[in-house]
């Protein structure tokens, strides 16, 4: 058995998704049962006004993420499932988790618009 650095990269790949399995379910748990709401929607560690808002959708992205990768793990260690199906598979979602928070941090913390008033603007000159 050759060493190389593909192999290493595939044992990185592989032990990394226990860790993100395990923080990923028990961020869902925090927010579905203690009705933590610190980590929802975080953007440059600051909360939404509204967290508790947000929180069903990163508790689903958790969920959805952390499930696959247990499918993923599963899998593998039964032999299921080839190499290049498990590491796209855990790629994609390792990918698509980290779109989904960052879109929905961005929307959470969205500015709203200024009320409109039926008033025409005053000329300041």
């Amino acid at each position: 058995m050759v060493f190389d650095v593909g192999i290493a990269l595939t044992w990185i790949l592989f032990l990394a998704l226990f860790p993100m399995v395990f923080f990923w379910y028990r961020r869902a748990y925090r927010i579905w049962f203690q009705r933590d709401f610190s980590e929802v929607a975080l953007k440059r560690g600051v909360s939404p006004a509204n967290p508790e808002q947000f929180a069903p959708y990163a508790a689903i992205i958790n969920l959805v993420a952390g499930s696959v990768c247990v499918v993923v793990i599963v899998g593998v260690l039964l032999g299921q499932l080839s190499y290049e199906t498990w590491s796209a598979m855990a790629g994609s979602t390792i990918w698509c988790k980290l779109f989904a928070d960052f879109g929905l941090s961005r929307h959470a913390h969205l500015k709203a618009p200024p009320p409109k008033t039926d008033q025409p603007p005053t000329d300041a000159t």
